[in-house]
């Protein structure tokens, strides 16, 4: 018996899609709904951006507010290097970061640069259909990746 393909995630931000994958084969594709401010890359609090770069899914809500919700591991290590680089974060909150990546555990949230940056389902659609910087999903998908994708899978944010 073949060990099973690793999943991963793909965000195509301009595209408005979230693909799916077993290894390279594509599985499934889902809409999804962005930010206000979908097209910038995130770079601090209260930008309504969502992130570009390289994450892993790092918690799990079973009973968030968004029905389900999957946290990303944001801030990455290079949004630490930019945020250190540009004065948003201390050596403290720079150090932080990396030792809660390096563990495997959800980075600080509440620095300059932001956070709480999630998969989740429609509740958090407003009018609009826009989040404040995270990625939602209609509630039968977000379920379909709640269950299936362990913590650590790789997720994607391209333009």
């Amino acid at each position: 018996m073949r060990p099973r393909p690793e999943h991963r995630l793909v965000v195509a931000k301009a595209a408005r899609s979230l693909r799916l994958y077993a290894g390279e084969v594509l599985l499934e594709e889902f809409p999804v709904a962005l930010g206000r401010n979908a097209l910038a890359d995130k770079e601090v609090e209260g930008d309504e951006a969502t992130p570009l770069g390289e994450f892993v899914i790092c918690a799990k809500n079973p009973l968030s507010r968004y029905y389900r919700s999957l946290c990303l591991s944001y801030p990455n290590a290079e949004d630490a290097e930019r945020g250190l680089r540009t004065g948003l974060i201390d050596g403290d909150e720079h150090a932080a970061i990396l030792a809660a990546l390096a563990a495997g555990r959800v980075p600080p949230q509440k620095t300059r640069l932001g956070g709480e940056i999630y998969l989740h389902g429609e509740a958090a659609q407003d009018g609009d259909g826009a989040t404040r910087g995270c990625i939602a999903l209609s509630d039968a998908a977000i379920l379909r990746l709640f269950d299936l994708l362990p913590l650590g899978t790789p997720v994607t944010i391209l333009l």
